[in-house]
């Protein structure tokens, strides 16, 4: 709960004017009313009305200046009138009436263009700008009143006060990474490619991969899911960077790159997976030196040696890798172990260094006779490494030779799981099952139901709400598995339901091989004893989750060694994050996030999706494209990529039903 002067943000009516303090109502929201440490916030505004912190605020200067961030916006804009020509009659006769040049007649202009915006605006930022100024219009009458009868500017005109804006929509803030995902959509629907990629890679470099292998969080956040369907946002994606490389043009960067700097200072980086080259991207781009250390012989890292080639074909994920590397400021050693003494000697050569390592140790199922060293026993790291290394670097020999006519058992409910019984099947194994403690809906939710539902037609069994008890062995080769069956008990108190133990419901599967796919865990010999890096209860690297840094002064982290095994959207975030801070930190030795990143985590916890929200003017019922697959027969027995992706016609009519959801966002300090 906050305590707030005034706010109608999302309908709720809270006016503490005039009031003693001991009698104010708060609001339930999120509401952000300090601005960064110790600067306290004046007010903010925003698409679901308007919040006001500090009494003495002028709010008719409020209202202008929220006006002016729309016109900055709507001038580059320009798709409809309403829009763009309703936003410069706002901002001008707010502008007149804070000037003391206002007339009566002014206020009933603005409520007219206001409903005329509200009612006609091509997207969601037209619609929702008017509703907040209305909110100060009516609530805050006498300040608009004196301005205009007494023809006197408003108290702050003129005066150096501080407005910061930013703009959003739901599935951007969903987004880890941010992406701007209405403005790829929307260069999508004109088929400008080139614009539709630039505009992913402001905040997402490896548009290949992400448009491939992305849980799509922003799905969660998209509006249209409140009318029929939502967007299918990664599939559209993907076609930006696929343009770009099947035509074989030069590099679209979101902006040009800086020259190198030639200052003397220099970043290293640990680790070459999505992290790694999404932290050496966003620094090369601007120009610094960044020197990148992989243990591996190739590049890419879990994305490469762990997602199978049918999911992310390593020649898509490689044009990622050289986006990255073709900048001249970026250095890349390959095969080059990085040890508690080699990050020493590291972190005293670079002005800064980020961790980017990922978690490769695959965790037990905590079974009885559980043993690592049992023949047929084999982690799903080292499976899907070996899988990986030969078919997409034909380093190694192939997994078929252990999983041909074998039966496979794996354990777990995540994307590595989906990819271990997959690649078993394509390896020849003659059954494969998965073990899952929780249900089917759970699984789905986990990874895509795209993944799981082709699984299931690729031939995989799957035995939810269960559990390895034992393994059993002879002469240390595994034999069978002794299973334990669970099923969910309500709570009497309302709570979530609780997996309980079938007692007597045990059973048993014979199987050559069992594969953990539980989770992964870091090899934290990496770090220093003597340093004392603090950790996380999840032994991972802790940071304060905003600018990034450790407890070791100068060292960064980011990725699974920063929050444990993640998705690949959200490493990129992080990374981005880190290299930002990075980039003023080598310079200033202090710690700085810019304005639109300290916005960013005040909408982030604002939240931006209102999943009740009922959705007016918009046509329903338009079906959701689907890409086209490979027939299952087609690709069980090889590594082709299954999902083909969408035709241009199908591209487009997917685009079509975005309804540019962007939000205006503003705080005064």
């Amino acid at each position: 709960m906050q305590r707030v002067v005034f706010s109608t943000w999302q309908g709720e009516l809270i006016d503490n004017r005039n009031k003693p303090k001991d009698e104010w109502k708060e609001s339930s929201y999120k509401l952000p009313l300090t601005y960064e440490d110790d600067l306290p916030s004046r007010a903010f505004i925003g698409w679901d009305g308007v919040a006001i912190f500090d009494e003495d605020i002028d709010v008719v200067r409020l209202a202008c200046e929220y006006a002016l961030q729309y016109q900055k916006y709507s001038e580059a804009c320009g798709r409809c009138t309403p829009g763009r020509w309703g936003g410069k009659v706002l901002y001008d006769l707010l502008e007149k009436i804070s000037r003391g040049e206002g007339l009566a007649e002014d206020i009933e202009q603005i409520k007219k263009m206001s409903q005329t915006m509200i009612r006609t605006s091509k997207c969601e930022i037209g619609k929702t700008v008017p509703k907040p100024i209305l909110d100060l219009i009516e609530y805050y009458k006498d300040q608009f009143d004196r301005c205009i009868l007494e023809q006197s500017k408003s108290k702050e005109y003129g005066k150096d006060s501080r407005y910061i804006s930013k703009v959003t929509a739901p599935c951007i803030d969903m987004c880890p990474s941010k992406v701007d995902i209405p403005a790829y959509i929307e260069a999508l629907k004109d088929m400008d490619f080139e614009a539709s990629l630039s505009a992913t890679r402001v905040t997402m470099p490896l548009a290949h991969t992400c448009g491939r292998v992305c849980p799509s969080p922003c799905e969660d956040g998209c509006r249209r899911a409140n009318l029929d369907e939502p967007i299918s946002i990664m599939e559209l994606k993907r076609l930006g960077a696929d343009y770009e490389s099947d035509h074989n043009l030069s590099w679209i960067h979101p902006y040009k790159p800086e020259f190198p700097r030639n200052d003397g200072k220099k970043v290293a980086i640990i680790g070459a997976g999505p992290a790694g080259l999404s932290a050496a991207y966003y620094l090369g781009l601007k120009g610094i030196a960044v020197d990148i250390f992989e243990e591996l012989p190739v590049l890419g890292g879990e994305v490469a040696v762990g997602v199978p080639q049918f999911r992310m074909p390593i020649e898509k994920y490689n044009k990622d890798i050289e986006l990255v590397t073709s900048l001249p400021t970026v250095t890349v050693y390959t095969n080059h172990r990085v040890d508690a003494n080699r990050l020493k000697e590291i972190h005293k050569e670079y002005d800064a260094t980020l961790l980017g390592f990922g978690a490769r140790l695959s965790k037990k199922v905590r079974a009885k006779n559980e043993r690592t060293d049992m023949e047929g026993y084999w982690g799903a790291i080292e499976m899907l490494d070996k899988v990986n290394l030969w078919h997409k670097y034909r380093i190694g020999s192939p997994v078929s030779n252990e999983l041909k006519d074998k039966t496979v058992v794996c354990v777990g409910g995540g994307f590595t799981s989906l990819d271990v019984v997959r690649c078993a099947i394509r390896e020849g194994a003659k059954k494969v099952i998965m073990l899952y403690r929780r249900d089917e809906k759970t699984i789905i939710r986990n990874t895509t139901y795209e993944e799981y539902h082709e699984a299931v037609e690729e031939g995989v069994e799957f035995i939810f709400h269960s559990a390895v008890e034992e393994i059993i062995d002879e002469d240390n080769k595994l034999k069978k598995l002794i299973v334990n069956r669970f099923e969910l008990v309500p709570d009497p108190d309302g709570g979530k339901p609780q997996l309980k133990k079938i007692e007597g419901a045990n059973f048993e599967i014979e199987c050559d091989y069992l594969i953990p796919a539980v989770s992964q865990a870091l090899d934290t010999q990496i770090l220093p004893e003597e340093w004392e890096i603090e950790m996380t209860s999840w032994n991972s690297i802790k940071t304060n989750g905003r600018d990034f840094m450790t407890s070791k002064e100068g060292l960064f982290a980011a990725g699974d060694c920063e929050y444990g095994p993640m998705t690949i959207v959200n490493a990129v975030y992080q990374a981005k994050r880190a290299a930002s801070v990075i980039s003023r930190y080598i310079y200033t030795g202090k710690l700085t996030l810019n304005d639109d990143e300290i916005m960013e985590d005040h909408l982030s916890r604002l939240k931006v999706y209102n999943k009740d929200e009922k959705i007016v003017g918009w046509m329903a019922g338009l079906p959701r494209m689907v890409s086209q697959k490979l027939e299952t027969n087609e690709r069980k027995t090889n590594n082709l990529e299954v999902n083909l992706g969408f035709s241009g016609e199908e591209a487009i009519a997917e685009a079509q039903r975005c309804m540019r959801c962007y939000y205006i966002a503003m705080v005064a300090v």
